[in-house]
């Protein structure tokens, strides 16, 4: 499984990595701190998964999903932020988004949906 990394903060994107690392069968394709190069890369890298953060620098996460989705509908999206509201959320799941988590208290379940899905294929 190829992750791509979407993720502005260099601490957060190392600690991602790492999580990638740790996990059999999960390959870190390659990782994007804009929204114009994440998208750039995304299409011309065609993963499996994008982790994605909403908070981004040029434009957001969803701009990402507007972009992409479209094109690329077989890429799983996961949105990973620290703005959880319901409205987030509900944005996230209305332009395609398989999940959201919350960085600062979800962050076991990503590691856990990685494992699950490096495992035994997409959930």
């Amino acid at each position: 499984m190829q992750v791509f990394l979407v993720e502005d903060s260099a601490a957060i994107r190392e600690r991602l990595a790492a999580m990638l690392e740790a996990t059999p069968n999960a390959e870190l394709l390659g990782h994007a701190a804009d929204a114009d190069a994440a998208i750039r890369d995304i299409l011309a890298g065609s993963p499996d998964v994008v982790l994605l953060d909403i908070s981004l620098a040029g434009g957001s996460g969803f701009d990402v999903l507007r972009a992409v989705r479209p094109q690329a509908p077989e890429i799983d999206f996961y949105v990973l932020s620290n703005v959880s509201a319901y409205p987030y959320r509900q944005l996230a799941d209305t332009l395609g988004a398989r999940g959201f988590f919350d960085k600062s208290t979800e962050f076991e379940r990503v590691r856990e949906l990685l494992a699950a899905r490096a495992g035994a294929g997409a959930p």
